[in-house]
C-alpha cells in the first residue's frame, strides 16, 4: 500500500469533495495525510487521514476576493507554508502528492520531492469555453492596475518562491489553474462546458458525495414536504435582507423551510413563520435528499449536490465561479438564475412555482442525475489515483504540466 498526501486551501468548497476520496483510499488500506487548517482538522480526521496544520494561524480569504487579491494571496501562503510542509513531507515520504489546482505549494513540494502529483479541481477545468480567473487577461491587467499594493505583494512573494525553491512548471501568473499529469474534476462531462476540448490528463469524476459528519442536532422530523431549501455558502457573507426574503417568500409555497445562514446569525432575519427552520449550518446532502427546491449561490459543491439528489435550482450568484454554475444550470434546463439586484418575495416566488410546477426542470436535472452517478464519484477518483501510482514512472514524476503548453 502506498501513502497519499493531501495539500489544499482552506476553503469548505475544496475540502468537502477530497473527503469521500480521501475515506476511500483509507479503506483500501492507503496512508493518507492531510495538510490543512485548523478549522477541517475534526472533519478529515473523521475521513481516516492523519491531520498536519499549516504553520501560524488561519488566514481569511482576501477581502474582496478578487482574482487579484487571490494571486497575493496565493504567493504570500506559497512562500510562508512551503518551508514548513516540505519539511514534513521529508519526514512523511509520500508515493503520490493530490493537490488543489489552487495550491502553489502542493505542486512546488512535489517538485522538490520528485514525487508524482496529482490536481484536484473542485471547480470546472478551465479551458477557452471556462477561462482561469487567475489567467493572464485585459480585466486582470485592468483590476491589477487598480491594485498595485497587491501586485506589488505578489511580486514580492512570487520571486521570494523563485529564489528558494524549484517553481518550474508552476505558472507564472495563473495560480488558480496548476495542471498536473492527471487532473481529477469533480464534475461530470455533461456539466463541464466544453468538455471534449480536454485532453486525456482530465479525469471528470463526478461529484465526490459521501462522506460527510452527522448532525444528529438538525430536526429531520419537523421536515414536512415540499422542503425548500435555501443557502448561500460559506464564503460570501449573506445579507440578513436577502436571507429573510428567500425564507418568507418560500414560507407561503407550503411545507418546510430550511435556510442555511452560513456566517450570518440567524437572528438576523427577524421573526420568522413556524415552519421556517434557519440555522448555520444544516447537513445540506440530508436536506437535499428531501428538496423539492435549491435555492443555491451556485458554488460548483452545491450544485454537484443538488444535482446528485435531482433537486431542480435558482440560483443567486455572489462571485467567484458562481456566475459560470449559474449560466450552466440555465443552459441544461435544471434551473432558473436571478440576479441579487432583482431578487424580491414576489421574484423569488414566482421562479421557484415555476421550478416546482413545470416538470421540464425535474426532468433536466433526473437526466443530469444520471450523467453526475455514471461519472463513478469518489470511487473513480480512488482508482484513477491508484492507476497513477502504478504507472507513475519518470513521467509520472515529471515536472507539472505548463497550462501554456496545452489547448
Amino acid at each position: 500500500m502506498s501513502t497519499i498526501a493531501f495539500l489544499n486551501i482552506a476553503m469548505h468548497g475544496r475540502v468537502n469533495p477530497t473527503l469521500p476520496t480521501v475515506a476511500e483510499l483509507v479503506r483500501r488500506g492507503h496512508t493518507v495525510t492531510y495538510h490543512t487548517s485548523p478549522a477541517f482538522r475534526q472533519e478529515i480526521e473523521a475521513a481516516g487521514a492523519k491531520v498536519y496544520l499549516y504553520p501560524g494561524v488561519d488566514r481569511p480569504l482576501p477581502d474582496p476576493p478578487t482574482p487579484v487579491t487571490l494571486l497575493e494571496g496565493l504567493a504570500r501562503d506559497a512562500l510562508r507554508m512551503t518551508p514548513a510542509v516540505l519539511n514534513e513531507l521529508h519526514r512523511i515520504r509520500p508515493d503520490l502528492i493530490v493537490h488543489d489546482n489552487a495550491c502553489p505549494w502542493g505542486a512546488i513540494a512535489a517538485r522538490e520531492l520528485k514525487v508524482p502529483a496529482a490536481s484536484s479541481f473542485t471547480t470546472f477545468a478551465f479551458n477557452r469555453h471556462v477561462p482561469s480567473p487567475t489567467g493572464g487577461s485585459w480585466d486582470l491587467l485592468a483590476a491589477a492596475a487598480s491594485r498595485p499594493s497587491s501586485v506589488r505583494g505578489y511580486l514580492r512573494s512570487r520571486w521570494g518562491l523563485h529564489r528558494r525553491f524549484d517553481t518550474r512548471g508552476v505558472p507564472l501568473v495563473d495560480l488558480g489553474n496548476i495542471r498536473q499529469p492527471l487532473n481529477l474534476v469533480y464534475t461530470s462531462r455533461a456539466f463541464q462546458p466544453g468538455a471534449d476540448d480536454f485532453d486525456p490528463s482530465y479525469r471528470f469524476i463526478g461529484p465526490s458525495i459521501g462522506h460527510r459528519p452527522a448532525d444528529p442536532s438538525f430536526p429531520v422530523d419537523r421536515l414536512r414536504d415540499p422542503v425548500l431549501y435555501a443557502s448561500m455558502g460559506t464564503v460570501f457573507n449573506a445579507d440578513p435582507k436577502l436571507l429573510r426574503t428567500f425564507a418568507t417568500a418560500l414560507a407561503s409555497l407550503g411545507g418546510t423551510v430550511v435556510v442555511s445562514t452560513g456566517n450570518t446569525d440567524p437572528a438576523a432575519l427577524g421573526p420568522l413563520p413556524a415552519h421556517v427552520i434557519a440555522r448555520r449550518f444544516v447537513p445540506q446532502p440530508e436536506v437535499l435528499a428531501r428538496a423539492a427546491l435549491f435555492i443555491t449561490h451556485g458554488g460548483m459543491n452545491s450544485a454537484n449536490e443538488a444535482m446528485d439528489a435531482g433537486v431542480p435550482m435558482l440560483v443567486v450568484p455572489q462571485g467567484a465561479d458562481q456566475p459560470l454554475v449559474a449560466r450552466r444550470v440555465v443552459e441544461l434546463g435544471a434551473g432558473l438564475s436571478i440576479p441579487t439586484q432583482d431578487v424580491t418575495e414576489d421574484s423569488v416566488r414566482a421562479l421557484a412555482g415555476r421550478l416546482l410546477h413545470d416538470p421540464r426542470f425535474r426532468t433536466a436535472v433526473t437526466t443530469l442525475q444520471a450523467a453526475q452517478r455514471e461519472a463513478g464519484g469518489y470511487r473513480r477518483a480512488a482508482d484513477e489515483l491508484e492507476r497513477y501510482l502504478h504507472t507513475a514512472g519518470p513521467a509520472g514524476r515529471s515536472a507539472p504540466v505548463d497550462p501554456s503548453q496545452r489547448g
